[in-house]
């Protein structure tokens, strides 16, 4: 398996996902239900355009880099062979969405409740971009950027508790350490 762009994003959120317990968790009633593990689902289009399926990969913190990958591979390949089991599509308590892979650089998924949020990922691009060069001058240089956007319910997740999420995310992406992974 040759690991995608969002086989990266994947493992960052679940490794950010531990510091947001309500980011993974749900409201049952009038409580708020959180979790020690993360079963990410995964938006995949079935063959031919006909709609989506959303399949889990449950357990996904015990999964290092590849093995998020392969798991990724798996479930994709299983839903557009029409091969899911009823329990593979069960059981999320976080979704990733992908519509960057048609080009899209922006968007606003829905969450699927009981979730209390959905990322969505966006095409990798490249696009002029202040940086500093050597000299902590500011520059402007061509970079590769994706736009992430994360739907959240407010009776949870505030826009404070969001933006946090979206940042801390940013940051283990930017500073990716494979020694970790």
């Amino acid at each position: 398996v040759n690991p995608t762009y969002l086989a990266f994003v994947a493992r960052a959120v679940v490794d950010t996902l531990k510091d947001y317990p309500w980011v993974n968790g749900e409201i049952r009633g009038d409580s708020i239900v959180t979790r020690s593990f993360v079963n990410l689902a995964f938006a995949v289009e079935l063959a031919d355009g006909k709609g989506l399926i959303v399949p889990v990969v449950k357990n996904a913190e015990t999964l290092n880099l590849l093995g998020m990958a392969k798991a990724i591979a798996d479930v994709a390949q299983r839903a557009r062979e029409k091969k899911l089991l009823p329990d593979d599509v069960q059981g999320g308590t976080f979704t990733i969405t992908n519509p960057g892979g048609y080009g899209t650089f922006h968007g606003t998924p829905v969450i699927s409740q009981p979730q209390s949020a959905i990322l969505g990922t966006y095409a990798v691009v490249k696009r002029p971009w202040v940086v500093q060069d050597e000299l902590g001058q500011d520059v402007i240089a061509i970079r590769s950027i994706a736009n992430l956007t994360l739907t959240y319910d407010h009776r949870l997740v505030d826009g404070a508790l969001a933006g946090r999420f979206l940042r801390d995310l940013r940051e283990r992406l930017q500073t990716w350490d494979e020694s970790a992974y």
